[in-house]
């Protein structure tokens, strides 16, 4: 039996402890071969991405592909580069009025293929404070101790 290879090729697990989420949104990604490849072998990190508007477009800033080896000689690719994210305007619009009246983040939770096409799950989010931060790894744990517990009282 052979398993199919997952469709995830990263999630940005930061982005759940430093940010409350509200929503999120499912955006294409413009990209050049030598990105693709490489997110194919799986290199690119996510943890201080983020997603800005600017002239109603979404960019992706902070997300680093590394290149491969292979990439041609004659180019020279650049890892951290402004990458388009694309919406639809409904979307984009919705974005829009939540970033700027309601003081929104926008943040890239995890990247994945869908039929053949790179996809990034961009969350709306608001910033946690140091104390919820707390307060989330606290339940972390708790969760993790109650389900020692029970596992050992049902032997």
């Amino acid at each position: 039996m052979s398993s199919a290879p997952s469709a995830t090729i990263i999630v940005n697990k930061k982005a759940r402890f430093d940010y409350h989420l509200e929503d999120r949104f499912e955006a294409g990604i413009a990209l050049e071969g030598w990105e693709v490849k490489s997110l194919r072998a799986g290199r690119v990190q996510l943890v201080d991405s983020y997603v800005i508007i600017k002239n109603g477009e979404a960019l992706l800033l902070g997300a680093i592909i590394t290149p491969l080896a292979t990439v041609s000689t004659h180019y020279v690719p650049e890892p951290r580069r402004t990458r388009k994210l694309l919406l639809h305007r409904e979307e984009l619009n919705k974005l829009i009025g939540a970033v700027e009246r309601k003081g929104y983040t926008l943040v890239a939770l995890a990247m994945y293929w869908k039929r053949g096409k790179c996809k990034v799950e961009i969350g709306l989010a608001k910033g946690k404070q140091a104390h919820d931060k707390r307060d989330s790894e606290r339940d972390r744990d708790w969760q993790r101790e109650r389900g020692r517990i029970l596992k050992s009282s049902k032997r």
